[in-house]
């Protein structure tokens, strides 16, 4: 069947409308806003085709999917299972990337992890294996008598039973194990939950740290590493929390002898506790009390009200700022701006070590006087946000929380371990900040040798060819490593479309919602041509536009009008767009054709510069110490090719800055406005 027969279509504003469809097509659905093309496109085709590719599955396989209502319209004939591809948000997950989303990220971490080379921190140098007779060393320089065991790791934080094996460890003679931390008898060990991930270690060895050991030291590592395949663990048996050594018969540094576990993809995830970074748990931020937004108005005092629930209406605390300010001999009274910075510093990050003498008075209004340090309203801050069991409490002192960079990883979001493995002279984190253009420039020119090279071949090519249909749908600008939530609705869209492209489906119907918007014209003929692809594959590409270009290259057009709301809901014209020019009932057509045109105002009204908005020294993203001005009370359009900067300098800069400025919001990526 080579068309999409539609009859009676009533979906809400359509109006009993009949339709033929060619497949296989680049169908473009315009006219007004509101008119029906949504509702003919998404509520109608869509929701049928995907209706009746679910009520084909199991009655098992249906219960995870949701089925959409059917739509109103007495039939249609020709569909296709249909995907979906609208304007929304991807991910509102702080642990999505772009990287993630994509895939990308996953064959970043199996490269890495394969063909990656691991480096010592401190010494820069390649990490070689660990011979036995170092380890033995190693373990002899320990304190004389100190009681350790040597473990095996057999299980690293995988999912199961694994009765077979704690058997198996039985039978060869192994008497105990570490077990999630806890030493059990191999003889009656404890069941593991199914669905939860366990660490196995089997103790090979027991001993006393003596100068005579080596020979059954070395005995017992080369039991050890060929039972969990190169790794061993040396722990103190008196001192559980004491660091463990970790031995490595395949990595470590030969001047200092640091050494990293195997190399594996789960040390590459920021979302697995084996790969992310300890301090932020994987979320490259760090949440902290800003002091900027503590002080409310430094052109008043701590008296007065600077600093909320700490002035002289909250008698506990203003009793604690009146003891300071008695030891250090400042004026509560004096405008917050005023006082030394080492007052402010004293006031915000507490005495030290410092004990002040603190007069409180109790409920019966005797007055008790003690002396210890001043904590700071910030640490104040802290612990009760962290102490309170009060939603109210923690959500009023919220309000003075921002986010940094973690100061451990920079907001890479990896452990040390990671970040210190390097394909060439870049490691994983670098490349995840290239712009996705930048990256695939990056592995068109890298070039492995030997056994590396047959080993990475497979996943570079799927790596080049996600990037390539990322570059090729306009989103070359973005990072692996941007927050999929920062993400506007048309880039969401866009980066599912090249997922798509990449999945190589053939004979399915695709439904997209206006893939242009937010595209500079440069980066327009780029996404024509990966819908193109995508109707050369063999599928029916059907899209929601108003763009003029997507229009004029589309293979047929369906214009839905004449008006908006109950107005509309009626096909007004289809065809190719020569036949939508010379239809005369057709106000896209007028456009096209050049019959209609939006007017140039004549007059324009004068600019007044005594009113201008002006932003200083905007530093968000990629804005480059950018300085603004604004006419206030004109229209001012904001323009630019695709990822220059504009939605950073508008949405991120000034219009937070407008917020903090009437009503503290969080300030972002500027200096001043």
């Amino acid at each position: 069947m080579d068309t999409i027969d539609i009859r009676g279509a009533r979906t809400h504003n359509l109006k009993n409308i009949n339709l033929t469809i060619p497949r296989d097509k680049l169908i473009v659905i315009t006219g007004l806003s509101g008119s029906g093309k949504s509702s003919l496109a998404f509520d109608t085709l869509y929701a049928e085709g995907q209706r009746r590719y679910v009520e084909s599955l199991s009655a098992y396989a249906r219960q995870f999917l949701s089925l959409m209502e059917k739509p109103d319209v007495d039939s249609i004939e020709g569909l296709s299972p249909a995907i979906s591809i609208e304007q929304k948000s991807t991910s509102h997950n702080p642990r999505s990337t772009v990287g993630t989303i994509t895939e990308i990220y996953d064959y970043l971490r199996l490269l890495f992890a394969r063909v990656g080379e691991p480096r010592c921190p401190d010494h820069d140098v390649p990490l070689t294996a660990q011979t036995i007779s170092q380890m033995v060393d190693k373990v002899l320089s320990l304190p004389e008598e100190s009681k350790m065991m040597l473990l095996a790791p057999v299980v690293k934080n995988r999912k199961g039973e694994h009765v077979k094996l704690l058997d198996s460890l039985a039978a060869q003679g192994y008497i105990r194990a570490r077990i999630d931390g806890e030493i059990c008898d191999l003889s009656d060990p404890p069941e593991l939950a199914l669905q939860k991930k366990h660490t196995i270690e089997v103790v090979v060895d027991r001993f006393k740290v003596r100068s005579d050991l080596a020979t059954r030291l070395a005995e017992s590592f080369e039991t050890a590493l060929e039972l969990s395949g190169g790794t061993a663990v040396v722990a103190d048996m008196n001192n559980p929390k004491a660091e463990e050594l970790v031995f490595s018969a395949n990595f470590a540094c030969p001047h200092c002898g640091y050494s990293v576990p195997e190399l594996e993809p789960r040390l590459f995830s920021f979302n697995n506790p084996a790969g992310a970074c300890p301090t932020c748990d994987g979320l490259g931020v760090q949440q902290f009390f800003d002091e900027s937004r503590v002080v409310q108005n430094e052109s008043i005092s701590l008296a007065g009200g600077a600093v909320k629930g700490w002035d002289r209406r909250n008698f506990y605390y203003y009793q604690m700022l009146t003891s300071l300010a008695k030891h250090y001999k400042f004026d509560i009274e004096t405008p917050y701006e005023d006082l030394p910075q080492k007052i402010k510093d004293i006031v915000m990050h507490g005495s030290g070590k410092e004990e002040i003498e603190f007069q409180y008075m109790n409920d019966r209004g005797d007055v008790v006087i003690r002396k210890h340090p001043f904590e700071g309203i910030l640490n104040n801050m802290a612990r009760r946000y962290k102490e309170t069991e009060s939603m109210s409490v923690r959500e009023e002192l919220a309000k003075n929380i921002s986010n940094r960079p973690c100061a451990d990883c920079g907001g890479s979001r990896l452990r040390p371990e990671a970040r210190n493995v390097y394909i060439g002279n870049v490691n994983l984190p670098q490349i995840s900040e290239k712009s996705i253009g930048e990256s695939l420039e990056f592995f068109q020119g890298l070039t492995l040798t030997g056994q590396k090279a047959q080993i990475a071949e497979k996943i570079l090519k799927e790596i080049r060819e996600r990037l390539e249909f990322l570059v090729n749908v306009g989103l070359n600008y973005l990072s692996l490593s941007r927050s999929a939530e920062t993400l506007s609705g048309g880039e969401a869209q866009r980066i599912r479309l090249a997922s798509q492209i990449g999945a190589g489906l053939v004979g399915v119907m695709y439904v997209l919602d206006e893939p242009s918007i937010g595209l500079h014209q440069r980066d327009n003929e780029r996404l024509l041509n990966t819908l193109i692809h995508l109707r050369n594959l063999g599928n029916t590409v059907i899209v929601v536009e108003h763009d003029e270009d997507a229009i004029r290259e589309a293979d047929h057009i369906i214009d839905i009008g004449p008006g908006a709301g109950v107005h509309g809901g009626q096909v007004i014209a289809q065809g190719t767009a020569k036949e939508i020019m010379d239809n005369p009932n057709s106000i896209t057509g007028k456009f096209l054709s050049g019959e209609e045109k939006i007017e140039i105002p004549k007059k324009r009204t004068a600019l007044d510069k005594s009113k201008l908005l002006k932003l200083k020294g905007a530093t968000g993203n990629n804005l480059k110490g950018v300085n603004l001005e604004i006419p206030v009370g004109l229209f001012t359009c904001i323009t630019g090719v695709s990822g220059s900067g504009k939605s950073t300098l508008i949405n991120d800069t000034l219009f937070p800055l407008a917020q903090n400025a009437l009503n503290r919001a969080e300030k972002n990526g500027f200096c001043a406005l």
